[in-house]
């Protein structure tokens, strides 16, 4: 099996997994919090989504995020600069969460032009490096701290993979607070 392919497989199965556990959910159910201050189901979809345009269009090809190139932050009635990550406890409880099949369609822009990247890869082009902006240090002096892996393409699509995963974990189970077991 080709490189690209375990990578498109991967994010196939992530979509697989979000899709059927969303199925069927209500806009409460995509709401609910477990306790104040925690994401919910729909907060976690769109930080998924994000993070996807994020980590392939602008850190790894240097281009704008379709967030803003294709204006899915008007869109979706969000600022330009909201990342879908990093949010205080108040931020998460007043997060307004757009319509499921708004935010669907704007995972789907960006799945696609995921795989279009992908699909147009090499292995030397895998193996290329990518340079990544400096983590800042949290006390603004000394060393920064070191990144946990060489940022080269095929290792950050890799762990956009594992991130999407993680999150369809995330959304599994705080469905299964809310319906119980296979419900």
């Amino acid at each position: 099996m080709e490189a690209t392919q375990l990578i498109r497989d991967g994010f196939a199965n992530a979509k697989r997994v979000t899709d059927k556990t969303i199925d069927g959910l209500t806009s409460a159910e995509l709401s609910w919090q477990p306790k104040p201050g925690a994401n919910s189901i729909g907060l976690i979809l769109f930080h998924m989504f994000r993070s996807e345009d994020s980590f392939v269009q602008y850190l790894i090809q240097k281009k704008s995020p379709i967030w803003v190139s294709d204006e899915w932050c008007e869109k979706l009635s969000k600022p330009p600069t909201d990342s879908g990550s990093h949010y205080t406890a108040e931020q998460i409880d007043t997060f307004q969460l757009p319509s499921l099949e708004d935010l669907i369609a704007y995972g789907k822009a960006v799945r696609e032009k995921t795989l279009e990247f992908v699909d147009s890869l090499t292995d030397a082009q895998l193996d290329a490096a990518v340079e990544l902006p400096p983590i800042p240090h949290a006390s603004g002096q000394g060393t920064p701290p070191r990144r946990p892996f060489e940022p080269f393409v095929g290792s950050l699509l890799i762990m956009t993979v594992t991130h999407q995963a993680q999150h369809a974990g995330e959304i599994s189970y705080l469905r299964g607070l809310q319906r119980g077991l296979d419900k």
